[in-house]
């Protein structure tokens, strides 16, 4: 009897140990509830208690009903335990602490929402977690993978991006909000950056207390992660971004002191991992994914560090010049949305390709109309101007009328084939060989931003003018017998 009730004291011993241990630390948390979910042994990396513990700073204020500090972002590779964390393990964790907690997690799509909740609903239904947490207990009656409650009116809702009315939470943690594979499309970003920006912020219980939790790979200059960045009110942004290999993307920088061999974690991201991913994901999905920057380390589509800054030959000077002219990329909303663009770009008689200005700005349609005008007055008439005319009757409707303003002008109205990307291919031979030159302007920074990130930029309309420009002074006319044909029979 008496060593029957020394195993009680000794069991229940434990029992308070561990349950007091996880409830203290989530990583302890994750440690012991791995095999709940997870078959294959827990591989320990630095990174893992250290993303714990950086979850559980932001949870310890909502405990305590206190103003958040800062909404967190995380960038970090697939393959890196990154959701079964932060999607799984982390609201399984904070019903131990808050019961009555309220969390709301996102994915790109409903399916994998849906599946990285029902995950979450297996770790609170297993033994374990029962024996441990006895008072957490899911509601029969509301029981789904997408959506469960518990007795104590605390829930977990799984949605994708754009989904997602009604529902109000105490955490929100959106975990990779748009396909890797889709990261180029205009439409997913801003479908994504806007449905984060104008409906995921309303759905806080309390918007000073409530935190964003943002955990996914970088993509594209304008992806949720540099949307969340930009539009944060007095940089209350807490920005970890730990790459696959160490580089200057490494924040916070000390962090750099605790990669081995130069990787953040050495087993589940050796070089083999890392060599065969770049195979199958080319440059630049490498970079983003696994590298955390969407430029390859070597540079991008263009090599901008091999452009050359010089004052031009004399612009007014045609013996000097091959060929110049004007090309315009229209766009008509004012302060918002894409630029018009009008890029002057020459080829002089050593065949150096030049970039002599920039124009740009959010225009409405009748002031597009005036600074096109007035530009091509500044040009002169020497400078052809070429306007891209948009698909549709609506575009051709623009481009006739641009002409018209122009009369007295030679003007050619451009309608361009394939995507901006393969556009921009041929111009890109010439900058990565040294052969394009830019005139030192106020708008060299923004040039050589969208320049250096595309295809991944945030905006394109400068690189497509460029691409507009290089292909008309690259154009060859076709003259009588220089096809080769004997016209004399």
């Amino acid at each position: 009897m008496l060593i029957t009730k020394e195993k009680e004291r000794v069991t229940l011993s434990e029992y308070n140990l561990v349950r007091s241990i996880c409830k203290d630390s989530f990583f302890s948390f994750v440690q012991e509830f791995w095999d709940t979910i997870i078959t294959e042994s827990f591989i320990y990396n630095w990174h893992i208690p250290y993303i714990c513990d950086q979850l559980q700073m932001v949870a310890e204020r909502v405990f305590a009903n206190k103003t958040k500090e800062y909404d967190l972002i995380i960038n970090v590779p697939p393959g890196s335990t990154k959701s079964t964390v932060a999607s799984v393990m982390f609201p399984a964790w904070i019903w131990t602490r808050m019961p009555s907690a309220k969390f709301i997690g996102t994915s790109y799509g409903a399916n994998l929402a849906e599946d990285l909740s029902r995950k979450n609903r297996d770790i609170i239904l297993s033994e374990k977690y029962k024996h441990y947490w006895p008072d957490v207990i899911i509601r029969e009656d509301q029981n789904a993978k997408s959506y469960f409650l518990n007795t104590k009116g605390g829930f977990r809702i799984a949605v994708g991006t754009g989904g997602i009315t009604g529902y109000h939470g105490h955490f929100i943690v959106v975990d990779d909000p748009i396909n890797p594979k889709e990261a180029a499309s205009e439409a997913d970003l801003s479908k994504a950056n806007i449905w984060m920006n104008e409906t995921l912020s309303t759905r806080k219980i309390s918007k000073t207390v409530t935190p964003t939790i943002l955990i996914m790979q970088r993509l594209h200059q304008n992806d949720p992660t540099a949307n969340m960045i930009d539009k944060s009110v007095r940089n209350r942004i807490k920005h970890i971004c730990l790459p696959a290999e160490i580089s200057e993307n490494v924040k916070p920088v000390e962090l750099r002191l605790k990669y081995k061999d130069k990787l953040l974690d050495p087993v589940r991201l050796s070089k083999d991992v890392l060599i065969e991913n770049e195979k199958k994901l080319g440059q630049y999905g490498f970079a983003g994914q696994f590298g955390q920057h969407p430029v390859p380390p070597g540079g991008g589509m263009f090599k901008i560090d091999r452009i050359q800054f010089e004052t031009p030959p004399d612009l007014d000077d045609m013996r000097k010049w091959i060929k110049q002219i004007r090309y315009w990329d229209k766009a008509a909303t004012a302060g918002a949305g894409m630029y018009t663009v009008g890029v002057r770009m020459g080829l002089d008689i050593k065949k150096r390709f030049w970039l002599l200005d920039v124009r740009r700005g959010q225009w409405d349609s009748s002031k597009r109309e005036e600074i096109i005008k007035n530009t091509a007055m500044t040009d002169g008439r020497k400078t052809p101007i070429a306007i891209e005319q948009e698909p549709g009757s609506g575009g051709k409707e623009s481009a006739e009328s641009t002409v018209r303003e122009l009369a007295g002008w030679k003007v050619i109205v451009d309608i361009p084939t394939g995507d901006k990307t393969s556009r921009a291919d041929t111009l890109s031979v010439q900058v990565n060989n040294g052969n394009f030159r830019m005139v030192p302007a106020g708008w060299n920074l923004e040039y050589l931003d969208e320049m250096k990130y595309f295809p991944m930029s945030k905006y394109k309309d400068q690189i497509d003018a460029s691409s507009g420009a290089f292909a008309q002074l690259t154009k060859i006319k076709k003259i009588a017998g220089s096809l080769g044909v004997n016209s004399r029979r």
